[in-house]
C-alpha cells in the first residue's frame, strides 16, 4: 500500500477573477506606502521549482491565473500578466482583464513593458527569494540606459496584504529505497564531493527540492502531485551534508551518518559563514543566496545531469510503473468505449480514471491534476477542469485526457485523444489533424541519432507532418521526467530552445498536438527513454528511444492513406507489445477490449 494515501483530486476553482481588482488595489497602496513604483510577482518559491505550495502561490492569489509558468509586473497604471503560448487562452479566462493585462511572452520582454510604462524612471521591487541571479541579470540588462532600477525587498509586500496566507508546507518525508534508487545516498554524496574537491570548492549549495531528494534518497509531499520535500542543503567537500528544513518533516527518518539537520531559516547564515568557495546555480538558486555568500561560484547544479540520466534500477522501476499504469488505463478505456458514457462530464472521466489508478493499491498520488477536456476546453493546453468549467461529452467531439500517477517505483504521464461516440462520425478535419499528430509522434519514436544531438534537433521531426498542412503547436514537444520524482524535470527537453545533448538514460515525453482555439484539441503522448542503438556501417555511436508508455492509441481516428507503411508497421508493433504485456494484468472484459483495440492495421489504412 502507498505510504501516504493520496487526496482525491479537487474540482473546486481555487481562484475567482472578481477577487483580483480589490487585491490589486491593496497591493498598489502598499507599494506606494513603501515608495516603490512597481513590483514583480512571479509564480515561484524560494526553491525555484515549477510547482509551488499553497503558501507560495502568490501569482494565482493576486491575479487568478493558475498556470505553471508566468509572472505579473505590477505598475501604477498597468498590471501585466506575462504568459507563454501554452497559457494564452487560459489566462484570459481566469483573470479580470479590466484590471490585469495579458502579455504574450517571450514576444514582449519584461524590460519593454517597464520602459514603455515608466519613461521617467522608477524603482521596481522584487523579493530576492523568488528570483534567480540569471533572471535579475537579464532584466537589468534590458533596462540599461533607462532610469529604472531594481530593488530587492526582503519583506514581500504582497504577503503583507494576504491576511489568510496558508502556513508553510510541512508534510512528512519518507525514505526512497536504495533498491529503487540504484545507488546509496552516501555514494552519491561522495561522488559529488570528489568533483567539488577537484574544482577546489568547499561546498555546493542545493536549493532545488528534487535535487535534494535525489541526493539523500528521500521523498516528500510538500508540493501537490510532486513527491518532494522542500528544504536547502550544503554538501561539503568531505561529503558531509547540512540539511535545512522543518524538523517535523524528518520525524522517524534516518538520514544516515554525515547528514545533519538544521532549521530552514539557518540556511543563509550557514552558507554565508563558509570561508571557501561555494558553488551555486545562478539559474535555479535565489538571489538571496547569492547575496549571502562570501565567495560564491556560479555554475550549473551538477545534480541535474546526474538525476537526468537514470540508472538501471531507476529504469526498471519506471518500466514497472508504466506497466501498472498502463493496465489502469486499459481498464478505464475499456469502460469508456463499451459503457454508455454519453452525457457524462469531464469531471466524471477524471474521477473514473483516478479510481482505476487507485485500484492498483500502489498509487501514492497523481503526478499532476488530470487534464480531462472536451470541445473548446481541449484547446487549452494545460486546462484544469473545475465545477464551473465542467463540460459534458457530446457525440462528434474529441476528448483529450492527459494524466499520470506517482508510484513508489516510478512516475507516469500519458495523453490520449478519444472520439466521443463513433470515430467515423468525427469531422474529417479533426481526424486529419489527429493523423498528422500521430505521424509526428511516431516519427520521434522511431528516431535514431548520433551522440551530441539535442532536443532542438529532434523537435522538428514531431512537427513536420503538421507543418506540411500549415499547422503547429505552441508548447514544447517533450519535457524531462523524474524517476519517482517530478513529472516535469529539467534540464533535458525536446523543444526549439533546448541545446542540451541527449544521453543514455534520459526519460522524456513525446507529445505533439494541435489545438483549434474555441473548438477542439488533440495531443498524443508517450514517455520514452534514450538508449544505445545498434551501430551503423561507419561504427558511429548512435542513440534511439525505447517507449515506456503502454496503452492503445485510437486507430479509428486515423484517416486512411495518411500514415505510410513504416508508420503503420511501428504502430502495429507497438500495439502488439501493449496487448502482450497488459492482457494478463487486466479484467477479462478489459482484456477482450484490449485485443480489439490492438488489432493490426493493414497497409492501406
Amino acid at each position: 500500500m502507498p505510504p501516504n494515501p493520496p487526496a482525491l483530486q479537487s474540482f473546486t476553482a481555487t481562484t475567482n477573477p472578481e477577487q483580483g481588482p480589490p487585491r490589486l488595489a491593496r497591493l498598489r497602496a502598499e507599494l506606494a506606502r513603501r515608495g516603490l513604483s512597481g513590483f514583480l510577482v512571479p509564480r515561484a518559491d524560494a526553491h525555484q521549482g515549477e510547482y509551488v505550495s499553497a503558501r507560495d502561490d502568490r501569482l494565482a492569489w493576486l491575479t487568478g491565473f493558475t498556470g505553471s509558468a508566468g509572472f505579473c509586473i505590477m505598475l501604477p497604471e498597468i498590471a501585466g500578466v506575462f504568459v507563454d503560448g501554452r497559457y494564452r487562452l487560459q489566462v484570459r479566462e481566469q483573470i479580470d482583464t479590466g484590471a490585469f493585462t495579458p502579455v504574450d511572452w517571450p514576444d514582449t520582454a519584461p524590460a519593454e513593458l517597464l520602459r514603455e510604462q515608466l519613461p521617467g524612471g522608477g524603482i521596481i521591487g522584487f523579493d530576492p527569494w523568488l528570483h534567480t541571479p540569471d533572471e535579475i541579470r537579464r532584466l537589468e540588462k534590458g533596462l540599461q540606459g533607462s532610469a529604472i532600477t531594481l530593488q530587492a525587498v526582503d519583506d514581500n509586500p504582497l504577503d503583507a496584504i494576504w491576511p489568510d496566507q496558508p502556513p508553510p508546507a510541512c508534510a512528512p518525508a519518507r525514505a526512497h529505497p536504495e533498491a529503487l534508487a540504484g545507488r546509496s545516498a552516501r555514494d552519491k554524496r561522495e561522488s559529488l564531493a570528489h568533483d567539488l574537491r577537484k574544482e577546489g570548492r568547499a561546498a555546493l549549495a542545493i536549493t532545488l527540492p528534487d535535487s535534494l531528494c535525489w541526493l539523500l534518497n528521500i521523498r516528500g509531499a510538500d508540493i501537490p502531485r510532486n513527491p518532494v520535500m522542500q528544504g536547502f542543503a550544503l554538501l561539503h567537500g568531505d561529503a558531509r551534508v547540512d540539511l535545512f528544513t522543518d524538523a517535523a518533516k524528518l520525524s522517524g527518518l534516518a538520514l544516515g551518518e554525515g547528514v545533519s539537520a538544521q532549521p530552514a531559516d539557518a540556511f543563509l547564515q550557514a552558507a554565508g559563514a563558509i570561508e571557501g568557495s561555494v558553488q551555486f546555480d545562478p539559474a535555479t538558486a535565489p538571489v538571496a543566496l547569492a547575496r549571502a555568500l562570501k565567495n560564491g561560484v556560479a555554475a550549473p547544479d551538477p545534480i541535474l545531469m546526474a538525476k537526468a540520466c537514470k540508472n538501471e534500477a531507476e529504469l526498471a522501476g519506471m518500466r514497472e510503473a508504466h506497466i501498472r499504469d498502463g493496465a489502469a488505463m486499459v481498464e478505464f478505456l475499456a469502460w469508456y468505449y463499451t459503457e454508455a458514457t454519453e452525457g457524462l462530464s469531464e469531471i466524471d472521466m477524471a474521477v473514473k480514471l483516478e479510481s482505476c489508478r487507485r485500484a492498483t493499491g500502489e498509487l501514492i498520488d497523481l503526478s499532476f491534476d488530470t487534464i480531462s477536456s472536451t470541445g473548446p476546453n481541449a484547446a487549452i493546453n494545460h486546462y484544469r477542469v473545475t465545477e464551473a468549467s465542467n463540460r459534458r461529452l457530446e457525440p462528434g467531439d474529441l476528448f483529450l485526457l492527459d494524466s499520470g500517477g506517482q508510484y513508489a517505483d516510478g512516475t507516469t504521464d500519458i495523453t490520449r485523444t478519444l472520439p466521443v461516440g463513433p470515430a467515423d462520425a468525427i469531422a474529417p478535419e479533426r481526424r486529419a489533424a489527429f493523423s498528422c499528430v500521430l505521424k509526428g509522434m511516431i516519427a520521434l519514436s522511431r528516431a535514431r541519432f548520433p551522440r551530441g544531438v539535442a532536443g532542438a534537433h529532434l523537435d522538428a521531426l514531431a512537427r513536420y507532418p503538421l507543418w506540411l498542412e500549415g499547422m503547429d503547436y505552441d508548447h514544447g514537444t517533450g519535457h524531462g521526467v523524474g524517476a519517482a520524482l517530478s513529472v516535469h524535470e529539467g534540464p533535458v527537453r525536446i523543444s526549439r530552445a533546448s541545446t542540451l545533448a541527449l544521453a543514455q538514460g534520459m526519460i522524456l515525453s513525446n507529445e505533439p498536438g494541435y489545438y483549434r482555439a474555441g473548438g477542439w484539441g488533440i495531443r498524443i503522448e508517450n514517455l520514452v527513454v534514450v538508449q544505445d542503438a545498434v551501430q551503423g556501417t561507419d561504427k558511429r555511436v548512435m542513440l534511439e528511444f525505447e517507449t515506456l508508455t503502454l496503452c492503445p492509441i485510437d486507430t479509428g481516428l486515423i484517416v486512411p492513406g495518411i500514415l505510410d507503411e513504416a508508420e503503420i508497421a511501428w504502430l502495429n508493433a507497438y500495439h502488439a507489445s501493449v496487448a502482450a504485456t497488459l492482457a494478463p494484468l487486466v479484467s477479462p472484459a478489459a482484456a477482450a477490449w484490449l485485443q480489439r483495440a490492438c488489432t493490426p492495421l493493414g497497409t492501406g489504412s
